[in-house]
């Protein structure tokens, strides 16, 4: 019996989504940019469809990538049906059940967080005070009032477009169990404003030289209605999710978590997961610093060098490939490092997916992420959820 794998690059939009005016983005395009100003060399992501997909989104090439060639499956580009552009809508959508409901946000002008929210928290958490209070960059903030934070106590609290509540406090002097605590209790506070994420931010380090740790919590509400996960866990098939995969789906099925700093680490557990994967296995890769480090910091450069990275990554992955096996490569979102802002970007994602038996060529544009989960479960031979279309 085969396995499947479901990479995600974390923000790779590929630009073209049909609803971009609704957010303001028409002609965002996070890969097309990022190789309009920065010399890409992807050979194999070429190779396995990822221009051919950015060009059903856009009608074009991104400048530097070529046609698919040997060891190419099938490649698509895929609009979200889901309202939101946030990390958890774009993941459980992927999973096979988007979110047909509008998300509560805080506002991002000071203060972004209700008196009566802010009271409870200082109460419950024993808090002399926040700080913050607004809509923030998180390693911006973190520069800007690291140092207060450490004189008084006092943690940072930041929101953004996403709806989210994010707190940053030091692990040495705040304490990294007293601030996983401390959003515990807001993902409980956070419920009646509807808000999809609480999110622990630790760092280290001193004024000048503040830097945020892999120990970032994420609290999620689980997601509405089953997932490709909760279907597999029911067959008693084997889950791995690694990254921050079951933060995500608030750990509801996701199997065994394996954790890891950043890509490099992730990529390279990767490797041990297909080495290790039982026959049926389901693996669910989520790589951030797509997102975090380059696309929300605006770092067209930095969002380049991670790209070749993976691409050079890919023929080990290929290598420890069974026949029978299927990787698909996508994202869940956009975020374009030259849009204005540091938000995330409503883009279509490539569905690029491969395998030592895959074939199929283009498979044009798909209505749904949730494409790529009944994909999935079409390849593992289970029942679909009926969300969207297998490709094949």
């Amino acid at each position: 019996m085969g396995r499947a794998f479901v990479i995600v690059l974390d923000s790779l939009g590929i630009g073209g989504a049909p609803d971009a005016a609704r957010f303001g983005e028409v002609g965002a395009d996070t890969l097309g940019h990022i190789a309009e100003r920065v010399a890409l060399k992807l050979a194999n992501l070429s190779r396995l469809g990822l221009g051919a997909a950015a060009e059903i989104a856009t009608g074009r090439l991104p400048r530097g990538l070529g046609r698919p060639g040997p060891g190419a499956g099938f490649w698509a580009a895929a609009a979200e049906a889901s309202r939101g552009k946030d990390t958890p809508t774009g993941h459980w959508e992927i999973a096979g059940c988007p979110v047909p409901f509008d998300w509560g946000y805080f506002p991002s002008e000071f203060p972004s967080f209700p008196a009566e929210l802010v009271d409870a928290l200082m109460h419950d958490g024993g808090l002399p005070g926040i700080l913050g209070n607004c809509a923030a960059s998180g390693t911006a903030i973190i520069d800007e009032l690291g140092a207060e934070h450490v004189a008084t106590g006092k943690p940072i609290f930041y929101t953004s477009a996403d709806s989210v509540l994010q707190i940053a406090a030091h692990e040495e002097h705040f304490g990294l169990d007293r601030l996983l605590a401390l959003c515990e209790r807001a993902r409980v506070l956070c419920d009646p404003y509807d808000i999809g994420r609480v999110i622990a931010r630790p760092f280290v380090g001193s004024p000048g030289s503040f830097r945020r740790t892999a120990n970032r919590r994420d609290y999620a509400v689980p997601p509405p209605a089953d997932t490709i996960l909760d279907r597999l866990q029911a067959a008693g098939r084997a889950v791995i999710s690694l990254g921050k995969i079951g933060d995500i789906f608030a750990h509801r099925a996701t199997g065994t978590i394996v954790k890891g700093e950043n890509n490099a680490a992730l990529m390279a557990k990767s490797l041990d997961l297909v080495a290790s994967a039982p026959d049926g296995a389901f693996g669910f890769v989520n790589l951030v610093d797509f997102d975090t480090l380059y696309g929300h910091r605006r770092d067209a450069a930095g969002y380049a060098a991670a790209l070749v990275a993976f691409d050079g990554w890919l023929p080990s992955l290929e290598a420890a490939l069974r026949p029978g096996d299927l990787v698909i490569l996508t994202a869940d979102h956009g975020c374009d490092p030259t849009w204005p802002g540091t938000d995330h970007t409503r883009e279509c994602v490539p569905v690029v997916g491969f395998g030592p038996d895959i074939t199929g060529g283009s498979a044009g544009l798909r209505t749904s992420f949730a494409d790529i989960g009944e994909t999935v479960l079409a390849h593992l031979g289970l029942p679909p959820i009926g969300s969207g279309h297998a490709i094949g």
